[in-house]
């Protein structure tokens, strides 16, 4: 139904302004409204073949999947720059007693050099729960948590090379320009939140994953489905206009509003500039929701020093800690996707989990910023009720060598075995599923590529992935290629 400006709110009236929503960035929530436009003038692409049936002027309406989901939002705590499993979630006592040994018939040379002597886990590994999960005391908190947990420690991945793998983990494919696992979930799904973007990227405080907005974005999918990045330091960009003043932005926002009533005045049957209108006006809303749901200063104090956001010492923690809580926030208020990254860009292993020269030391960083705030996440989620509901996937881009880098203390890049995991909605608690050899280096039993891990969580959503397709350049393309199969081992 179209809206006639009598219809539409003061507020509504007030903040229109589409010069403004024009000249915003591509990832603003400038660009929701955009696309909303762009579909009422028949101008957002449509699948031909496959996916599902959209509305283009209600792009992010909620939509029915293929089968009753048992998830219905989803968090993604991706911990970019490759977490090695051996100081993790995938205990090796073997590693232990050839520590200091050369890998007998081993590579002589791997990915960046050449390979030195296996090297034993460089934290001490203990029994958790119920279950007796080995886990890292690297994570004492997320450790607490193994008992809630469906570890995978079979995947492979197609890439040994940061950019490429973050694809791969993140659009099925190792190439730029395909749609993202979130970009795909919206496009199916739709969102339940009419405020707010239906999928969101957190980056890390400290930077941009390597393959940077490729993690996020709508590949050939219409713009509408790409992840709208916000953080807790970091707001929407554009939300409200840079170098105009007040007075002036609200005398133009005037302007345009007293001539689009008298365009509508002068042609009664011209209902697509209403139609303009009215999605201008939801698009205010969003810019009146995204300043509230980023102030945390509503969050009691119990709930800051859970997460950890009030750590004074460590201002990488807090920071991450609260695009945590934001995390959880945007979950409440029903957004359907969010990806939330802890680890930056390549950077030595600095500012990521690429640990190849100082591995221990380096890890030592990382994971306190990490984990308490992770763990916190999923039991505050948990106690609110909100997890069974929610699906919670821990992910790195690939493993890590059971043997040190030459002349280094640090592990070079293993795409042939490694470690994520999912808890929540519709997910088997305490199972660990696939194993990797004796010395942690190569999937032997249930070997799954990553194919199947997004299988899986689209399967927890409702979506079969070899029916979830658009078409692109005459190919019917899909998140998992032509391969793919369900991990149903670790679903409840």
């Amino acid at each position: 139904m179209t809206s006639r400006p009598e219809q539409l709110s003061i507020n509504g009236r007030h903040l229109l302004d589409r010069r403004r929503f024009l000249s915003g960035s591509a990832t603003t929530l400038g660009s929701v409204a955009l696309t909303n436009l762009l579909g009422m003038d028949g101008l957002l692409a449509a699948p031909k073949n496959g996916g599902p049936i959209i509305d283009p002027a209600r792009p992010y309406a909620p939509r029915q999947g293929h089968f009753p989901a048992r998830a219905k939002n989803v968090v993604v705590i991706f911990c970019a720059g490759a977490v090695s499993q051996l100081e993790t979630w995938d205990y090796k006592p073997e590693l232990i007693q050839w520590d200091g040994k050369p890998l007998p018939g081993g590579p002589a040379v791997t990915f960046q050099g050449p390979a030195g002597n296996l090297a034993r886990p460089q934290y001490e590994f203990r029994q958790r729960g119920q279950t007796g999960k080995w886990v890292s005391d690297m994570i004492p908190h997320l450790a607490e948590l193994t008992d809630d947990i469906a570890f995978v420690h079979s995947l492979t991945s197609k890439s040994n090379t940061h950019g490429p793998a973050e694809n791969f983990l993140s659009t099925g494919f190792v190439l730029d320009g395909f749609p993202s696992l979130g970009s795909w979930a919206t496009y199916a799904l739709g969102s339940e939140s009419q405020d707010l973007p239906s999928y969101v990227a957190i980056p890390d405080p400290r930077g941009v994953p390597q393959a940077g907005s490729n993690n996020w974005g709508p590949g050939f999918l219409p713009a509408a489905f790409q992840g709208t990045t916000m953080s807790s330091r970091n707001p929407v960009r554009h939300l409200t206009p840079s170098g105009v003043s007040e007075k002036a932005d609200h005398s133009a926002r005037s302007l345009l509003q007293r001539m689009n009533a008298r365009h509508l005045e002068q042609h009664p049957g011209d209902e697509k500039l209403a139609a303009r209108i009215a999605s201008y006006e939801l698009a205010a809303r969003m810019q009146l929701s995204v300043p509230e749901i980023n102030d945390l200063s509503t969050e009691p104090a119990h709930v800051l020093r859970m997460y950890g956001a009030d750590d004074p010492q460590n201002p990488d923690k807090a920071a991450f800690a609260k695009n945590c809580i934001l995390a959880r926030r945007l979950i409440e208020k029903g957004v359907r996707f969010v990806q939330l990254f802890n680890g930056a860009y390549a950077s030595g292993g600095k500012l990521n989990w690429d640990g190849h020269n100082a591995l221990k030391e380096q890890y030592d960083v990382h994971a306190n910023i990490l984990d308490q705030p992770a763990a916190a996440l999923i039991r505050d989620l948990k106690q609110r009720g909100l997890l069974q509901d929610t699906l919670v996937v821990w992910c790195t881009e690939f493993g890590r060598m059971p043997f040190f880098q030459k002349g280094a203390r640090g592990r070079d890049h293993n795409p042939d075995g490694f470690t994520c995991w999912m808890t929540g909605a519709g997910v088997k608690p305490g199972v660990s599923h696939g194993v990797t050899d004796e010395l942690g280096q190569k999937a032997i039993e249930d070997i799954h590529p990553l194919y199947d891990f997004n299988a899986t969580i689209l399967h927890l959503l409702g979506l079969d992935h070899e029916r979830l397709t658009f078409e692109h350049n005459g190919i019917q393309r899909r998140l998992t290629n032509v391969e793919g199969d369900v991990i149903h081992e670790i679903l409840a």
